[in-house]
């Protein structure tokens, strides 16, 4: 392409020196500028044109979630090359699984149920699936770390003194190839790989539509991009299109929307409490950092390799990874190094959107009402919370009859709606401390969500009937214990019935105070002792 051949035209760098181009911006654009395809597209008729389609019968529906044991897990990040650490070559040392939210999606083990598996139990019978996702691997958002790393990195190629040697010479000649917040081609294949298992595991409940399904996302780019790939993959690449309801909501400030709550709540977005998980996991940054930054720094000249800078050099590992399979950032830090940088961002979401925040209980508060609304099939008549209340009092854009559900939305949501859920076990250990790592601590964002996360609510009869008796939850494979949920007793397979699970989230829903906890003037404790998602009382 065009920026290769640029670069191979370029003057060749000894081992130390810099390029003058180290650190600059690479884009590559396609389909190539001007290209027209009016004028030949008669030449090239689709299917429906061409005929001579053969044999076309269809088969039953599939149903592994009822019938397949074993279960298939989510375990490789095929066609990425999987990353070492520096000082685990070939080890059994997982790198990806170490990256908080920028990992790929894989199969939780255990929540605290090791028994319990994502198969219906033996007698029950599968009723309804209500699927709550994250999009797929992204480029960073605009502006942020990496970006800012290419950028120092640039400035200080162009100065007299700059030179990197060692594991850092890669530096002298290394670009920014990264976009901005729109889908990797492994965040595409990540959602239509997760439609096609989707379909697979859920598919026989589709037999229970009397209508087209509507599924919902956000009006941002890789958001709607999830959504399309995961629909072509659960229906048919040809037909998707025609075979569902894609429901798009705008995503902006000051529009209600259960899958971007965060525009409707002001104290999320605020320095010292919308951004408190960031100071805290700083702390921690500036902790497990130091001994990188004695090890790399000399490896560099004209360049101080600020905690921050070292922060962004791990982000790129992860980016760089995701976006074009491979990263030599990822050799440069050590297995140590690398569930650092998990805590870290451990610390950022538990306290900047998780249990530790007083807003995170207010943020997911709009999508438990919603799920509520949906199990009982009552619509929702109180307008207290980022619920939409024009597309939410529509049986034709929030159907309440829908044996299969599916909304996309953001890590930090996720995050949100598991708190407001009451999902006690992953507060289980916390307050999280910001000077060491807890041993078997319950909180461990790329468990919670990862590139393309999953939380299934399975609606069950047990016994297997047409009326639903009972309610589990799976995150991302993992069947999740409801106990914090009142009336929910312990079960070793996760399962609550299904009235003690809508009487528990009513109570819930009555403990959240939206109004105070997204509006009203207060500070963040300290200490920071909450577990719960609320300020506290």
């Amino acid at each position: 392409m065009l920026a290769t051949i640029l670069l191979l035209a370029l003057p060749f760098c000894t081992a130390e020196s810099a390029s003058s181009y180290a650190g600059s911006t690479v884009v590559d654009s396609y389909p190539p500028p001007g290209t027209t395809n009016t004028a030949v597209d008669a030449y090239f008729p689709d299917a429906s044109q061409v005929g001579y389609a053969g044999p076309t019968p269809t088969g039953a529906e599939p149903a592994a979630i009822v019938t397949a044991i074993p279960f298939s897990k989510v375990e490789n990040i095929f066609p990425l090359s999987r990353p070492n650490s520096a000082d685990s070559a070939d080890s059994t040392f997982n790198v990806t699984r170490h990256w908080g939210n920028l990992s790929p999606m894989y199969s939780v083990e255990s929540f605290g149920l090791p028994d319990a598996s994502p198969i219906i139990p033996e007698g029950c019978g599968l009723n309804a699936v209500h699927l709550l996702m994250r999009h797929g691997a992204r480029y960073p958002t605009s502006g942020s770390g990496p970006s800012q790393f290419a950028s120092d990195i640039h400035a200080a190629a162009l100065t007299e003194g700059f030179s990197a040697t060692g594991d850092l010479e890669f530096l002298a000649t290394w670009t920014y190839k990264l976009g901005a917040e729109i889908l990797t081609p492994f965040g595409r294949e990540s959602l239509f790989s997760n439609g096609v298992a989707f379909r697979y595991r859920y598919g026989q409940l589709l037999n229970g539509f009397t209508d087209l399904p509507v599924f919902r996302t956000t009006s941002e780019d890789r958001m709607v991009d999830s959504a399309l790939n995961f629909a072509a993959g659960f229906f048919n690449v040809r037909t998707y299109e025609n075979d569902y309801h894609q429901e798009i909501i705008i995503e902006e400030n000051n529009f209600n929307n259960t899958l971007a709550p965060y525009d409707v709540c002001p104290n999320a977005n605020s320095e010292d409490i919308g951004n408190f998980g960031g100071t805290e996991a700083g702390k921690w940054a500036d902790i497990y950092l130091e001994d990188a930054q004695g090890r790399l720094q000399p490896m560099i000249q004209g360049l101080n390799l600020t905690i921050s800078l070292l922060l962004d050099m791990q982000e790129l590992c992860a980016y760089e990874t995701v976006a074009l399979g491979y990263s030599k950032f990822c050799d440069l830090f050590t297995e140590e190094e690398w569930e650092g940088f998990e805590y870290y961002i451990d610390l950022d979401f538990w306290y900047g959107f998780g249990p530790g925040n007083p807003t995170a209980a207010a943020q997911g508060l709009g999508y438990v009402q919603e799920l509520v609304s949906r199990l009982t099939h009552i619509p929702i008549n109180v307008w207290n919370s980022s619920t939409n209340s024009t597309l939410d009092s529509s049986n034709i854009t929030f159907p309440l009859n829908q044996p299969i559900y599916v909304d996309a939305t953001h890590d930090v949501v996720i995050s949100s709606i598991v708190t407001a859920l009451n999902f006690t076990s992953l507060a289980a250990t916390g307050p999280l401390p910001t000077d060491h790592i807890p041993p078997h601590r319950s909180y461990v964002s790329s468990q919670i969500a990862p590139f393309a996360s999953q939380l299934v609510a399975q609606v069950l009869s047990c016994p297997a009937a047409e009326e639903p008796t009972h309610i589990r939850f799976l995150l991302n494979d993992g069947v999740m214990p409801l106990t914090g949920i009142h009336g929910c007793t312990e079960d070793s397979n996760g399962l609550c019935t299904l009235a003690s699970f809508i009487s528990g989230m009513h109570e819930r829903i009555g403990e959240i105070n939206y109004a105070h906890d997204c509006f009203a003037n207060y500070t963040m404790p300290n200490p920071d002792n909450i577990i719960d998602g609320r300020y506290p009382s």
